[in-house]
């Protein structure tokens, strides 16, 4: 059953003096011509209250039923027939009430104009009814899709999540692969370290941000694995400052950064190739840079490559709905690429 909201409870507390200063004005004007202040008081109480009552039962049944706009002239025949009503009421009580002849003679002869004002009177009433239910079914409305939109968001970032871990396992799988044949110690340790990044990752499953410290722990364990493939070829350099250690980052935002610049630093070179990681708070916000050399003659993209980058950027659209939130340039022979996660 619909229950009345906030902006109806507000709509009453401002009917409520505007009908208590319309019956002193009436008061008042029965008073100035002539009649007595008891006679002035019982008709503007009597039909004022009646007046009052009505056109709140009228408010309270639109918060059940509204006509469409195509039918919206039936609130028009309501006001005439409930001001009909009211009249027809305040005719035959007053009488009974106030016995004083010339007042009735009065009653009579005003009818035509108290019916013209009841109708007004319940109509902006009416009027005011309307658009108050009209505006909160609105506001309610746009609730419900803001949550329909943020379960599908979420959703959506839980999908991503277990695409990227798949894909991380199937591109760590190919690299022991090469090394069972030749190096099977070093593959034996890389399953080890394997199983301890995946243990870390799944142990926060759930958590959809995690401090910028577990992020770069995740990222030593799966630079571990790399090593181990590349040996002496691949150095890293991760710099950062102890204050943004607590700062929150999307899970696993890192890693496809990372990846991307380890097969474009060294896929296609043969010496040594460092894989610099930088984080800083540029204008409250945590900004991670990750450089790696490449050759721009020689650089091109793998087949296969790129799913990990356009997840996060995914991501991070999803997360902050904010756009370039991840940028990259190349300046010579130097790739950087800016992560920019906002914080709170």
């Amino acid at each position: 059953m619909p229950q009345p909201s906030i902006s109806v409870s507000r709509l009453l507390l401002l009917i409520l003096p505007l009908w208590m200063i319309w019956g002193a004005m009436q008061t008042a004007v029965l008073a100035w011509a002539g009649f007595t202040l008891n006679i002035s008081l019982v008709d503007s109480m009597v039909s004022n209250g009646l007046l009052l009552v009505i056109s709140m039962a009228v408010g309270n049944a639109l918060k059940y039923y509204r006509p469409d706009r195509s039918r919206f002239f039936y609130i028009f025949i309501w006001n005439l027939c409930i001001a009909a009503i009211w009249l027809g009421i305040i005719r035959w009580a007053l009488p009974h009430l106030i016995t004083d002849q010339n007042y009735i003679i009065f009653l009579y002869k005003s009818l035509p104009v108290r019916y013209f004002i009841a109708f007004l009177m319940t109509g902006w009433t009416t009027l005011l009814y309307s658009l108050t239910y009209s505006f909160d079914e609105l506001r309610k409305n746009e609730m419900r899709n803001a949550e329909i939109e943020r379960t599908y968001r979420d959703a959506e970032l839980y999908k991503l999540r277990q695409q990227l871990q798949p894909h991380f396992l199937f591109n760590s799988l190919n690299s022991i692969s090469s090394l069972t044949a030749n190096k099977p110690e070093e593959a034996r340790r890389m399953i080890q370290n394997l199983a301890d990044f995946l243990r870390g990752t799944l142990k926060n499953d759930e958590k959809a941000m995690v401090t910028l410290e577990d992020e770069l722990h995740n990222l030593s364990l799966y630079l571990d694995i790399e090593k181990i493939r590349f040996g002496h070829r691949l150095n890293t350099e991760i710099k950062y400052d102890e204050t943004v250690l607590k700062c929150l980052v999307p899970q696993m935002i890192l890693q496809p950064v990372v990846e991307n610049a380890i097969k474009f630093g060294l896929y296609d070179t043969t010496g040594t190739v460092t894989i610099a990681v930088q984080a800083s708070i540029t204008a409250g916000a945590l900004q991670i840079l990750i450089q790696n050399p490449f050759d721009p003659h020689t650089a091109h993209s793998k087949p296969g490559t790129g799913f990990g980058l356009k997840a996060m950027q995914r991501r991070l659209y999803l997360l902050y709905s904010l756009n370039k939130l991840i940028e990259s340039k190349a300046e010579g022979n130097l790739f950087t690429t800016v992560v920019t996660i906002p914080q709170p």
